[in-house]
């Protein structure tokens, strides 16, 4: 890139974003304060209840200011770290079991709407205590009260209904909009949906609406993205865009919209893809990891057959421990083309490990050929029924129904 006086001046603006981090902390000892005030009023309270001073108005007034305190030390602590994280530097939260759900795709429009709620909460809970304390408050002061607690609502509801169409709007760039007829792309591995080379176009393209939209939020070019995409393994490089949902007869879009969003993952909760070869399961998954590296999660893709090899590998030098820990790193992994390969009672006891290691701790994306009821005809020996209950529970569950798509281009290919 050219050093031309403009990038230079432009860099250097931006460098001045750090001027606000002393701010952050300051924010910070202002949250201590709060802390200080809170068991400084819960001593208090605890005190009068002990000498039998305490009526009922008062305790109730007593813990709504403990409420009070919370709700305000809640509104910091989100100022402080979602403002940081969007006005000055990313927080490097990936892997963390406890990264807020709302941090992965945090922007200042979010932000806007989180404080104006919390602050019409806080404002909700200032208002009670003045209707608790009716008899001991002035009348002027409750009308005013009430003016502000519902100038507060309805700028929230404005602000509310401002941001949604600006993130829309931010949307249809680069990395927001729908792709319309996505380009085929020729060699790919697994389980391709673009239209086929050479096939016959007798009839116009289905105008059936794309199942799985954009993220909101999902930045494609995220600082750090494409080196998640390199490290997590994947067999290519697909996008819940260009699925072909008009190939399957039958296939549940909206459950698979509610994956592309990703909240399974914040929830750590599992997801399992299951239909017959071919019918676009591999490239679902991977288009769902692709998103997931782009919305800064890591993730590791394989075969079921590799991950049983894995676990093996590690159990034989005597570090499976460690390798079922080092993998909490990763908040998805991908286990491909159950079904397809058998696995005896050792291997199926290693895969119960990981499944039941990661149970409600991370999320497992999982890929077969039959309906989870099904799962324990692959898994020999008594971990199987066990691995396919920790497995299904909580999980989304998407049927996929269809021919093969790969037979479809080679009958095609053939009739030509």
């Amino acid at each position: 890139m050219q050093n031309t006086p403009t990038t230079t001046l432009g860099y250097a603006l931006f460098a001045t974003r750090w001027l606000q981090a002393p701010l952050y902390f300051g924010l910070v000892a202002a949250q201590g304060v709060y802390v200080y005030k809170f068991f400084n009023e819960l001593w208090a309270l605890i005190l009068r209840c002990v000498t039998g001073q305490a009526t009922e108005t008062y305790v109730m007034l007593a813990v709504l200011k403990l409420v009070d305190v919370v709700m305000i030390a809640n509104l910091l602590i989100m100022v402080i770290v979602g403002g940081y994280e969007t006005f000055v530097s990313r927080i490097g939260l990936q892997g963390h079991r406890d990264q807020p759900e709302w941090l992965s795709h945090v922007n200042s429009n979010v932000l806007k709407v989180k404080l104006a709620t919390a602050i019409v909460g806080i404002s909700s809970v200032h208002l009670l205590q003045m209707f608790v304390d009716v008899h001991h408050t002035d009348r002027h002061a409750l009308l005013w009260g009430t003016v502000i607690h519902m100038a507060f609502i309805v700028s929230a509801a404005i602000l509310a209904y401002m941001s949604g169409p600006m993130t829309g709007h931010g949307g249809h760039g680069g990395h927001g909009g729908h792709s319309k007829n996505p380009a085929p792309r020729e060699g790919e591995a697994g389980e391709a949906h673009a239209a086929p080379p050479g096939a016959p176009h007798d009839r116009a393209a289905p105008t059936v609406p794309l199942p799985i939209p954009r993220q909101a939020g999902v930045l494609a070019h995220e600082t750090g993205a494409e080196a998640r995409v390199q490290a997590a393994g994947f067999p290519s490089r697909k996008l819940l865009e260009d699925f072909d949902a008009g190939h399957p007869r039958d296939f549940d879009r909206e459950t698979m919209a509610r994956l592309g969003k990703l909240d399974f993952i914040a929830d750590r909760r599992n997801a399992v893809l299951a239909g017959p070869p071919g019918t676009g399961k591999t490239h679902l998954a991977v288009g769902l990891g692709v998103r997931a590296c782009q919305s800064g999660h890591r993730v590791l893709f394989a075969t079921a057959a590799q991950w049983a090899v894995r676990l093996a590998e590690a159990q034989a030098a005597g570090r499976l421990a460690e390798e079922l820990a080092a993998l909490d790193a990763y908040p998805l992994l991908i286990v491909d083309e159950v079904g397809y390969v058998p696995f005896d009672a050792d291997a199926s006891r290693l895969l119960f490990q990981l499944v039941a290691h990661r149970y409600e701790r991370g999320s497992l994306l999982v890929t077969g050929d039959r309906p989870p009821a099904r799962f324990g005809e692959v898994f020999a020996g008594p971990a199987g029924p066990a691995l396919v209950d920790r497995l299904v529970h909580r999980a989304e569950i998407v049927r996929i129904d269809g021919d093969s798509y790969r037979l479809r281009r080679a009958t095609s290919a053939w009739a030509d």
